[in-house]
This record gives C-alpha cells, structure tokens and sequence, in this order.
C-alpha cells in the first residue's frame, strides 16, 4: 500500500490561508501609494524613483526597528492595529532625526500560523501610519513559520527609507554650547521599556490588564497600548527651515542614552528635572519597584519623546511653529562644553540637576 501524500498543509504550512492575508494587505499598501511607487505589492522587489525635480544633491536614509515586548501586551489584549503604528512612527522619527522625509517602508511579519484578520489589523495600523506619514508601504514579508511562536504570537519588524539634501543632513556637527533643548511630550512608553514595565506591573503588583489604577487614570492594558508618537507633522517646517541644529529620538537608553547620540566632540547636555511633566505611569512604575532616578532615566523616556536642540537665535520661531502645530514643548536645559561640566558628568554625556519631585 502506498505511503499516503502529504502537503505543505500537514506540516503547518497553509498557503491558501496566506494567499487569502496577503490579499488584504495589497488593498491596505495600495492606499499608501505615491507618485515615485513603481511596481505593484507582490513583486521580488520593490521599485521607487526618486523625484529629481525636488532633490538636488539626494542622500538616502535608512532604518530597521521592532516594537519590542509591547508585543506582548497585544497578544494579550487582542489587540493588533497600535502596533502596526508604532512600528511605522518609531522608524519615522528615527530618521527625522537626522532631517530626513520619509519615502517608503517594508515590514516583516512572522507567525506560527497566519490568521488573516490578526495580518489586517496589523497592515492597517501601518498603513494609517504610513498614509499620514506620506509614505509608501511598497512591500514586506509575511512568514508561516509552524512551531516557532507560540499559538497567537508574532515577530514585527519594519524598514525604512528616506532622503534629506546632503547640505541639510543633521549630523550633531551643527549644535554649539548654548544651544537650548526643548522637549516634545511622549503619550507613554511608547515601545521601550516594556521588560521592565510588565515586570513591575504584572509580577510585583499582580495586576490584570483591566485593572484600573486610579494613580494612572486609565486601565492598565489601555495605558500600555498608547500609540508611540510620530512627530514628523510638528518637526516637518522647522527641519524644512532649519531652525533645529539637531533632534534627538529618546527610545531605548532613554535621554541618557540617547542624547550622546546626537552630541558633537567636547559638548554635554545639562538637563533640569522637574522642568517638564512626568506621565503618571512613569511616577507609578518608578514607585512601584522602588526605581532609582539613573534606571528610570535610562529606561524609560520618562515622559518626553523628542528633544529638539535649538541655537538661541532660532528658539522663538521654533516655539512659535510648534504652537500653530498646537505641539507642546518644554525647555528642559542647554548644551555646554565639556569642561565647564568636568566633575559633575558621568560618560555618557548628560549631567542632570534637580530630581523628578
């Protein structure tokens, strides 16, 4: 008797079912669509011409991020389109901090078995993203990968590509020692931070992600699921003018880590704590798991997503063009060289003064 014959189905694999997902995402990515998209989702590769009427010396930009353990929360709450969002939005900042406009984005989603209604929430949350962000969802992967995730998990990652004139690329060689910071508010954590926040959450304090924390003013899961902000519409004219002699996206490493970043030879960053709102979940968190400040500071973004480092002479346009945004900002300190902070800094470029309370 002949050994009975076994498809790709048998081993976990349905292409049908993936067939059916991908359909989905072609009608989401279509609507993201912009002038320099020149081949169809679905080809080996995606094909984008660059406008030479509008750029006169190009420099392409790229970013690769993921959405970490929030992914996590998600799972849980079944809740699948923020995420899609905050991929697209993290990578967008990244990139705007080195003054570039967003051209097209790929994603990449694994699971162990496609559910087309989870792959449309997800492709929906980006491609919203995408669409506001004027920028292009040209293509991606979505993998079926049998017994490598958990039943009703996934990986999410994404890639980015955009383009800024040599002559305006902000590179950290353009901020000076008395240049202003000014930082623009998170709506939470954003996609950092995460281990630490469901530790202290779920495992010390035994919550539930319905529970509601009269100290937060939100259920818990709802606060963990805040969409990480993109702050390309505030920032776009103030780049486009070159008011801001650098930006500074405060994701993993918080404002200790990230600030360096976007720091010249010989600068430190001075920063006043209590100059600026701290979220409650953040005051919660540190309470929560009797946090130092320095952890805090270098976990989480404490409550500002973006700084934006501003010469003195620019500082009232800046203002005055994150108001008609209707952006809040906050002056949280200044740049000084490095001797003048000799003795109170640490390495990393950053001196704090005061505390959060």
């Amino acid at each position: 008797m002949a050994n009975p014959s076994i498809r790709y189905s048998d081993a976990g694999v349905d292409i049908d079912r993936a067939e059916r997902a991908k359909s989905k995402i072609r009608t989401l990515a279509r609507r993201t669509f912009t002038p320099g998209v020149l081949s169809e989702i679905g080809t080996f590769g995606s094909l984008f011409a660059l406008d030479k009427k509008r750029w006169r010396d190009p420099v392409l930009v790229a970013s690769a991020d993921g959405v970490g353990t929030k992914l996590k929360v998600a799972f849980a709450m079944g809740v699948h389109s923020t995420v899609g969002s905050d991929l697209v939005n993290h990578c967008v900042n990244d990139i705007l901090t080195q003054g570039a406009t967003p051209l097209f984005f790929l994603d990449y989603l694994a699971m162990g078995k496609v559910v087309p209604e989870v792959v449309e929430q997800i492709l929906d949350g980006i491609s919203r993203a995408c669409k506001l962000a004027d920028c292009a969802l040209v293509g991606g992967e979505t993998a079926e990968m049998p017994g490598f995730y958990q039943p009703g998990e996934y990986d999410l990652a994404g890639f980015i590509v955009g383009v800024v004139e040599r002559k305006r690329i902000l590179t950290g060689k353009q901020v000076q020692p008395g240049d202003l910071l000014l930082a623009l508010p998170s709506s939470g954590l954003h996609t950092n931070g995460y281990s630490l926040a469901r530790k202290l959450l779920f495992e010390i304090a035994a919550l539930k992600l319905d529970s509601y924390v009269a100290e937060v003013g939100n259920k818990i899961g709802a606060e963990l699921l805040k969409p990480h902000r993109c702050y390309l519409p505030a920032l776009k004219e103030v780049v486009a003018r070159e008011l801001a002699s650098g930006l500074c996206h405060i994701t993993g490493g918080g404002l200790t880590d990230n600030l360096p970043r976007v720091l010249g030879k010989n600068l430190c960053a001075v920063i006043e704590l209590g100059s600026w709102p701290v979220l409650p979940l953040f005051s919660y968190l540190q309470r929560l798991g009797n946090v130092t400040q320095d952890e805090m500071l270098r976990t989480f973004n404490c409550g500002v997503g973006m700084v934006v480092v501003v010469p003195p002479a620019n500082l009232k346009a800046v203002e005055k063009e994150l108001k008609r945004r209707r952006e809040k900002c906050f002056p949280i300190g200044r740049i000084e060289p490095l001797d003048a902070a000799r003795g109170k800094r640490g390495k990393t470029g950053v001196v704090y003064h005061g505390s959060f309370a």
